[in-house]
């Protein structure tokens, strides 16, 4: 099991990998990419049960949905670097007849994808859909699933989280990238999502709120969130990010949301993060 040092230094590698892909077709969603990947280096390095022989049944493993599908690059990173697919074929992204499509689809059958999310607000309902499928069929992994704090916003989340909640499908952690950014500005100003803990906590979900950048906070609440499940009720883990985290001239900025960094910023944001695993 990997430490929180080498996770960490997984994290920053998939930072280097984000920015490298965007930047080389200028197109892409860096922001919240790199705000979210400590989570990813913490989930499939660490706290997942999971396995690169790609099976689409997902029988026997814990399972990942990744519901606001523009951080495609993170999780491809991620994909690639425990061995799903080559990390050289990360140099495909968002390319004519590449694998690695601007958001993910299953068309093109790579390995690692279950479900095509490019459109926004349609992932609770999946992620709920293959945790009943694992109960029916008395499987006890886990099913996790993340979503952006934006993406709440539409409707469809609310119907499923409620239906979640009723259905005591408690084999389910979702977790909100709470960054307070989407593409048109601050949720706050865009349209308030207010108190989302208790929102989810009136929804009669388990709700604990943790810090996604700090790897060791990271790792012991989904270790948390992981020993609450089987309870009855649905997990909700609030991970608290900074948009473009890792690089000074991104953090905090929803300007990064879907712009790719020129040559110079590029070096600039390279130079801030070490390679550790090697560029591919």
């Amino acid at each position: 099991m990997a430490s929180i040092q080498e996770l960490e230094q997984v994290a920053t590698q998939l930072r280097r990998d984000v920015l490298r892909m965007v930047h080389a077709v200028q197109s892409g969603h860096p922001g919240a990419s790199l705000g979210c990947a400590d989570y990813f280096a913490s989930l499939f390095f660490h706290s997942m049960h999971h396995h690169n022989d790609f099976k689409m049944d997902g029988k026997n493993e814990d399972l990942f949905f990744l519901s606001n599908g523009h951080l495609s690059a993170v999780y491809y990173a991620a994909l690639a670097r425990t061995g799903y697919f080559e990390v050289k074929e990360l140099a495909s992204f968002r390319k004519i007849n590449t694998r690695l499509q601007g958001h993910p689809t299953t068309h093109e059958h790579l390995p690692g994808i279950r479900v095509a999310s490019g459109s926004l607000g349609q992932g609770m309902s999946v992620a709920i859909g293959a945790a009943l499928t694992k109960k029916l069929n008395q499987d006890p992994h886990l099913v996790f699933s993340l979503h952006g704090d934006g993406e709440l916003q539409e409707g469809q989340n609310w119907e499923a989280i409620m239906f979640a909640a009723h259905n005591k499908v408690d084999n389910l952690i979702s977790t909100i990238d709470f960054n307070g950014q989407q593409i048109d500005g601050p949720t706050s100003k865009v349209l308030s999502l207010d108190s989302l803990q208790a929102k989810f906590e009136a929804f009669n979900w388990k709700v604990i709120t943790i810090e996604g950048n700090d790897m060791a906070q990271l790792v012991a609440g989904i270790d948390l969130a992981k020993s609450l499940t089987g309870q009855g009720q649905p997990i909700c883990v609030l991970m608290k990010t900074g948009m473009g985290k890792g690089v000074d001239f991104m953090e905090g900025s929803h300007e990064w949301h879907g712009i790719a960094p020129n040559d110079d910023q590029l070096a600039k944001a390279l130079a801030q993060l070490p390679e550790t695993l090697g560029d591919y």
